[in-house]
């Protein structure tokens, strides 16, 4: 068994495929006409064939206090992997990324958090 997919609720999935691509640097997957939605996924271009994140509209009733929560306590709602957090902090924050935690070290982790700018809190880490 291995992921697929998962997904990330958003408020506007047309800026979120921005930042997701423009910014975050991942790939368009799918775009596909779901009625007033898409069925929206970005990939890593080092792995296009790898896990599907879907931008998922935030329009169920649950998500908006759902992610407002996750927000007010700063927990991420994802997490990517990075080769180095220092030099995509930096990288990130040249394209205009808002980060809410700069790098930080714990133990064998490094990692930092910045706002997706569709309502969530994304973490990128790097391992030792």
């Amino acid at each position: 068994m291995k992921i697929h997919l998962t997904s990330v609720f958003v408020d506007d999935q047309e800026r979120a495929l921005r930042f997701y691509t423009d910014v975050l640097g991942f790939v368009k997957k799918h775009d596909i006409p779901m009625g007033p939605a898409r069925w929206l996924t970005v990939v890593s271009p080092e792995e296009p064939e790898g896990t599907e994140l879907l931008l998922e509209p935030s329009e169920h009733p649950a998500v908006p206090p759902y992610k407002t929560a996750l927000v007010r306590d700063g927990i991420p709602a994802a997490s990517f992997a990075v080769e180095d957090v220092r030099a995509e902090f930096e990288r990130l924050r040249g394209l205009g990324a808002r980060f809410t935690q700069e790098p930080t070290e714990m133990d064998t982790v490094t990692l930092a958090v910045l706002d997706d700018t569709c309502g969530n809190l994304i973490q990128i880490a790097q391992t030792s």
